[in-house]
């Protein structure tokens, strides 16, 4: 059994209860690969007889359209934004991961809080400001974070889609290219994403590797996670 914690306060109607579950994270930025392993994992976890959730950001029915209409439409500032991603989260939270975690399933998460308070300080949104808001968050069994630098980044990115608007930092960066603005924003970012791996030890993954290098060392993690699973 798993106790859960919080990083703040105890949210409402979720207490410091045991569960049978556990939950795992996969951090990292755009194009490192984090969908395409948690597929893996999620069919490896499966047919070693584990039950399975997974999820991610702007999937809850609370405030998923409501993201996706003010990305599309780039009419939200910083902060309304991520309290936008909060409601996400805590619909999620609430309503899918916690039930999980307590039937004894696994939740593999694509993407926590982590990423939300990454993306928003390269935006000059306050530290202080984002642990308040998401101090309610679920402390996750392991976080594991898919490493790579800008310059292994950009082609795996330009192999399969062309540089968007949102990945390059062109909400907020004034630079009139988009190649230039990606290697900027996407930089500091990593360098946001390494800075949090430290301050919450994440278990920091070399995701230069092929999709099977990392799918191994992966692999391992979340086997260990897992091995006093029931007890």
């Amino acid at each position: 059994m798993s106790t859960l914690s919080f990083y703040g306060h105890t949210p409402p109607g979720i207490g410091a209860e045991s569960v049978p579950g556990r939950l795992i994270v996969i951090e990292g930025t755009d194009g490192v690969g984090r969908s395409t392993q948690i597929a893996m994992l999620q069919e490896w976890l499966e047919a070693e007889g584990y039950a399975v959730l997974v999820t991610g950001f702007r999937r809850s029915e609370l405030a998923a359209s409501g993201i996706d209409r003010a990305m599309r439409g780039n009419t939200l500032d910083a902060l309304t934004l991520n309290l936008f991603y909060a409601t996400d989260f805590w619909d999620r939270m609430e309503k899918s991961i916690v039930p999980a975690l307590r039937t004894g399933m696994v939740a593999l998460v694509d993407r926590y809080i982590f990423s939300i308070i990454a993306r928003a300080r390269v935006r000059g949104v306050p530290t202080g400001w984002l642990d308040d808001v998401f101090e309610f968050a679920l402390v996750p069994d392991r976080v594991l974070f898919l490493d790579v630098d800008v310059e292994h980044l950009l082609p795996r990115v330009l192999s399969v889609r062309q540089l968007d608007h949102w990945e390059s930092g062109e909400d907020f960066l004034r630079g009139p290219d988009l190649y230039d603005n990606f290697i900027r924003y996407q930089g500091a970012l990593i360098e946001e994403f390494r800075s949090l791996a430290k301050q919450h030890e994440f278990v920091t993954v070399d995701g230069r590797g092929s999709v099977g290098d990392v799918f191994r060392m992966l692999q391992a993690e979340v086997r260990d996670a897992l091995k006093d699973m029931g007890s």
